[in-house]
């Protein structure tokens, strides 16, 4: 069986990972905003025989090369040379997506021009004429619609029939590009061209350094394009886009923020006020049902009482603790993947880019902040979308700083113990916390460490759509799977390793408070003092959550509910005689800020290339946690005495 090897290129939410998932069945999110897709992803399908290798590469908006993400996209199609390209434009935004397909035309690569969404133009009341598009190009054109799997057979059989063009498609430009490009000597035109873009290394000495006219070549791209469609697009009826509409309101230079506020706010009121039900379940079922029937079998069974222990307390205890939120972790998700998929967050870059360029930064720093909310790791990796390096170092430094779904847990606990029917304002200001810390670093880098140039928000805003069933369940069941995951791996062996901790010494069993755990969380504990949280407890609970930030919660089960029924009430019974509503919150303030669990400490080295970046993440991470944490215990000490 042969093989082809095809690369999916277009602009960013062009459709490319819909269309990736559609032909090789995989499983990628898919999102309604620009840099989802930030490296390149491989699958393989079968098609009449023929084994195709589908590479889906980052969205570009041409090939010259600013940002990470589009130098891997670059680099692939120039070094790899795939045997087709599939260039993938929405059918209701042709002329913006165009350019890149004129770039892909002129350097005489092997490209099919798909144009994705066909069925959204009957509703926005437009016709193309895709013969003409296709006899003005001089390249295969074939409508398609990725989501509504239209046209997608037809365009493999395009693939399969695929043949070099004769002759490729020469635009001309105007009469001061051509004339450049006619003295820069005897290079293929579309490397002349490049060079006219600046988008080629250049020798000092060669011709082109007198003929830089990326404005002029830019300009031509785009006139060629608005002369093409005017042959190619009619409009049959007038059309208002009710994104306009909506937008007005939600984009509103007074109202949009506290609109967003207000949105934030309901998500977490929702997830609270649904997920406590479900909670409640999994808390009995956790500390009764299951608990009291292991007890039960291995008494029956003549199990050693130690071993019983372990398993009722250290693994059912510790990971039992962690599940028992898998609800609220799921409403939370669900709530985000539809903001996402809506279209409304990519928004949020929007609403917060006047307020960031105020401390020198620009929305497109708020995309991966908000990807933060979900999990660190992909993130700091969505940072390469930023054309500028110290921006992306910024980005980087800043991200941990975004409460993740691993913190949520920790918050819910907490929330629910000391703050009963405000849990949701509790968790929002956290969020805002983070948010608010985060800009305020990245200013204090970009006006000392990392002083640069001010960059400036260049951001596509798609039309809202309705979320699609699939791509919702996709999203959330990656999030609970990765929890479950975790809880079955991770946090089981470490809540293994605890209960021994906690049980045990050099001498054999002991009581908790000469186990090696409280040795070690009493060495570190007095640095906690000034948070008002300097238990060995909760020192202990911190350090393990190094691990994963879900430890925090199961250890802190284990540890409070060793020896006893270590149900929501009895743990938030012990935590009370340990924690005030003050350093419960320094405390929680305290995990928002402080050192990464190991997965993202791993991805910022990778992504730096930098031990020095990556040490420094770690310092001024708990510089910064310790030093809020105890402001908000010292100072809110004088208030409430």
């Amino acid at each position: 069986m042969t093989q082809k090897n095809i690369a999916l290129v277009g602009n960013p939410n062009s459709g490319k990972t819909t269309l990736f998932n559609r032909l090789t069945g995989a499983n990628h999110y898919v999102g309604n905003w620009a840099g989802v897709t930030v490296e390149k992803k491989e699958g393989f399908t079968t098609f009449k025989g023929e084994r195709l290798h589908i590479i889906d590469l980052p969205g570009k908006y041409s090939l010259s090369a600013y940002s990470l993400e589009e130098k891997i996209a670059r680099d692939y199609i120039l070094e790899e040379k795939p045997d087709v390209i599939i260039n993938l434009v929405p059918a209701a935004n042709l002329e913006r997506n165009l350019y890149l397909t004129l770039q892909l035309i002129e350097m005489e690569l092997p490209v099919i021009l798909a144009v994705n969404m066909i069925d959204e133009l009957e509703q926005k009341g437009l016709k193309i004429d895709f013969e003409a598009l296709e006899e003005a190009l001089g390249i295969r054109v074939m409508p398609i619609s990725s989501a509504k799997n239209q046209g997608i057979e037809a365009l493999l059989e395009a693939v399969l029939d695929f043949e070099p063009y004769p002759e490729y498609r020469v635009f001309t430009y105007s009469g001061v590009v051509e004339e450049a490009l006619g003295r820069l000597g005897d290079e293929p035109r579309w490397q002349r061209v490049k060079m006219l873009e600046k988008d080629l290394e250049i020798p000092t000495d060669h011709p082109a350094r007198d003929y830089l006219l990326e404005e002029t070549v830019v300009k031509d791209r785009y006139e060629i394009i608005n002369r093409l469609l005017e042959r190619v697009i009619y409009r049959e009826k007038s059309y208002r886009s009710p994104s306009d509409a909506i937008d007005k309101v939600l984009l509103d230079k007074y109202l949009g923020l506290p609109i967003f506020g207000l949105v934030m706010a309901l998500v977490f009121y929702m997830t609270f006020s649904i997920g406590n039900v479900f909670v409640d379940i999994l808390d009995g079922f956790f500390s009764v049902t299951l608990s009291g029937g292991v007890e039960a079998l291995f008494t029956d069974l003549g199990v050693s009482p130690w071993l019983k222990d372990l398993v009722s307390d250290g693994i059912i205890g510790g990971v039992g603790g962690v599940l028992t939120f898998l609800p609220n972790i799921a409403i939370l998700f669900i709530f985000i993947s539809l903001l996402e998929d809506s279209g409304y967050m990519g928004r949020a870059a929007y609403l917060m880019d006047k307020w960031m360029q105020k401390v020198g930064l620009n929305g497109k720093f708020f995309i991966p902040m908000l990807l933060g909310f979900g999990c660190n790791v992909p993130a700091i990796m969505s940072t390469r979308t930023l054309e500028n390096p110290k921006d992306r170092l910024v980005a980087i430094l800043i991200n941990p700083f975004m409460s993740c779904g691993a913190r949520f847990p920790v918050y819910v606990l907490f929330a629910s113990v000391f703050f009963p029917g405000y849990e949701f304002l509790i968790v929002l200001s956290l969020y805002l916390l983070g948010i608010v810390v985060a800009v305020l670093v990245a200013y204090l880098f970009r006006k000392t460490i990392l002083r640069g140039e001010e960059s400036f928000l260049v951001l596509e805003i798609p039309d809202y759509r309705v979320p699609q069933l699939r791509n919702l369940v996709l999203h959330v069941w990656e999030r609970v799977k990765d929890y479950l995951v975790k809880a079955g791996t991770v946090i089981f062996a470490a809540s293994i390793i605890l209960w021994f901790m906690l049980n045990y010494n050099f001498t054999g069993a002991v009581a908790l408070v000469d186990s090696f755990g409280a040795m070690v969380g009493k060495a570190i504990a007095p640095v906690f003092a000034l948070s008002g949280f300097g238990n060995w407890q909760s020192a202990l609970s911190l350090l393990s959550g190094i691990f994963a930030k879900e430890i925090v919660v199961s250890n802190t089960a284990i540890i409070y509910g060793l020896g006893d029924a270590s149900s929501l009430r009895d743990l938030g019974g012990a935590l009370s005689m340990n924690f005030t509503p003050l350093s419960a919150y320094a405390f929680l303030v305290f995990v928002l800020l402080y050192t990464p669990c190991v997965a993202v400490i791993g991805v910022i080295k990778r992504e730096t290339n930098s031990w020095f970046w990556m040490f420094f993440s770690l310092f001024y991470q708990l510089v910064i946690a310790f030093t809020l944490s105890a402001a908000v215990y010292q100072i809110g000490s004088l208030f409430l005495g």
